[in-house]
């Protein structure tokens, strides 16, 4: 007897939902292929990139199509609109340029789909003003010399950018834990974001 499959994360979940059935997916950043696993399921034609040659090793041994590498450089190898989606999930503000590789996530697929983390969020803004220090909380849960984090976006900055980038958004979600966030108050109260976007 089997277990049952351990529930996605609320972005994952949010993608998953959201991603046609026997689409061409690419999966950067795609950690041990949770995601890339459920759209296999539905018929998606799923790959994956990610730098971390451990993760890549799972992946490869649950029989996910996962190459190694890193999204700062080699999503620039991939070809124009070779995928129906890429996908970024909590990895944009890990990137040395995050403008650069939103560019090429929607050079390389037709509509894209992005989740971060939002450090707008009140307890972290709490963290800072009231104990000085970077915090550490739910959805940021290493210190700051441990965080492969380089970049602290708002979901006001991502906007923003895109905006600035002409780039669509065509839906968004939000989310503190696994509850749903409204929009308007998105930028203080969710601890995290996903936009679907399209250029």
């Amino acid at each position: 007897m089997t277990g049952a499959r351990p529930a996605l994360r609320p972005d994952l979940a949010v993608i998953a939902s959201h991603v046609r059935p026997g689409a061409r997916v690419l999966d950067v950043g795609c950690g041990e292929g949770e995601l890339m696993a459920v759209l296999r399921e539905s018929g998606c034609d799923a790959r994956g990139l990610e730098i971390d040659p451990v993760l890549v090793e799972r992946c490869v041994a649950r029989g996910l199509s996962v190459v190694q590498g890193d999204a700062d450089r080699d999503l620039a190898d991939y070809p124009d609109k070779a995928f129906d989606y890429a996908i970024l999930s909590q990895t944009l503000q890990t990137a040395a340029r995050p403008d650069r590789m939103l560019d090429d996530l929607l050079r390389v697929g037709r509509q894209a789909f992005v989740s971060f983390p939002n450090f707008a969020h009140w307890r972290t803004r709490a963290a800072l003003m009231f104990g000085g220090r970077m915090p550490v909380t739910r959805s940021i849960p290493v210190t700051w010399y441990e965080t492969q984090n380089i970049h602290h976006m708002t979901v006001t900055d991502f906007r923003e950018l895109v905006s600035a980038m002409g780039v669509r958004c065509e839906r968004a979600w939000y989310f503190t834990g696994t509850r749903p966030v409204g929009a308007a108050a998105a930028n203080l109260l969710a601890e995290h974001a996903v936009f679907e976007l399209s250029r």
